[in-house]
């Protein structure tokens, strides 16, 4: 599998910090008067912040890539600076990556001994950082922060007249913006779903979305959509997602969503379940099948 990612040539970046803004999944910041990419496992190689680099900074490469390794990559921050760790360990926080930063934490705790800063002062940035964290994201938008949504389970006599209740159980959804390895993929049973699905059938949450992880994308409309083939690789072979039903509107453009699927299936290394859920647009269900 190779993914694409984000490549800042420090020599040419001057710490501007007009690219954080247009990074959709959080993962640049501005650290030490450069532009650095703090976590690369967060970003998806949409490369919304090139054009925004007024010297050509930014570039996108490409390069094999292997399963998340949390030690792997605190080492590598290591390298960079006591200011680069406490920005990829409050990054971790600040996306519920519970089980990483703990991974983290427990390395340089057995390895504090080498390290080149004061283990205790990066503990103390870190947490008063989180019991500080406002509803903003890590770049500014608090429309792309990560979020689990607990709800109270519904009760069963719901009647006529009363609304139903959400099921959707995190946040975000859509398919450029969501990191496939994140705690509530992870296992879990995946709906892959069209933009429209959800606008046709009245009961989208009760008989489709309930116990399950979302993402959404429109085959039609969505740009740079090779990007949503890695993703699945990464939800098939990473999260190791349990089951994944698609669900798609009777046009014959929403079949691309079963398309990207298909091809990720042919390079993961996991075999999953897939179910192929076909709405009208009158938001019926005309035909359901395991393939």
């Amino acid at each position: 599998m190779i993914r694409e990612v984000v490549k800042i040539d420090e020599e040419l970046c001057n710490g501007c910090g007009i690219c954080i803004p247009n990074c959709h999944e959080g993962a640049l910041q501005i650290i030490d008067g450069k532009a650095r990419l703090i976590s690369d496992f967060m970003c998806d190689g949409l490369g919304a912040c090139i054009g925004h680099c007024p010297l050509g900074a930014i570039s996108i490469e490409k390069r094999p890539a292997v399963p998340y390794d949390e030690i792997a990559v605190i080492k590598d921050m290591l390298t960079k600076g006591k200011n680069v760790v406490i920005a990829h360990l409050k990054h971790l926080r600040d996306h519920n990556e519970n089980e990483w930063f703990s991974q983290a934490m427990n390395w340089m705790e057995d390895n504090k001994e080498s390290l080149t800063f004061n283990l205790e002062e990066v503990k103390q940035e870190v947490h008063k950082a989180f019991a500080q964290k406002s509803s903003a994201s890590a770049c500014g938008c608090s429309g792309i922060e990560e979020k689990t949504i607990q709800k109270p389970e519904p009760e069963n006599n719901l009647q006529e007249g009363f609304d139903s209740p959400s099921t959707l159980t995190h946040w975000p959804v859509q398919m450029h913006l969501i990191n496939p390895e994140a705690n509530y993929y992870r296992g879990k049973d995946l709906l892959l779903a069209a933009d429209c699905v959800a606008f046709s059938m009245g009961n989208f949450h009760s008989k489709l979305l309930k116990a399950k992880s979302l993402a959404i994308l429109c085959p039609k409309l969505d740009h740079n959509q090779n990007v949503y083939v890695d993703k699945m690789i990464s939800l098939i072979d990473n999260a190791q997602v349990n089951t994944i039903t698609v669900a798609m509107m009777e046009v014959p453009c929403c079949g691309g969503l079963l398309r990207f699927v298909k091809e990720a299936q042919a390079v993961a290394k996991r075999k999953v379940p897939v179910k192929a859920i076909i709405i009208s647009i009158s938001g019926e269900i005309i035909a359901e099948e395991w393939i």
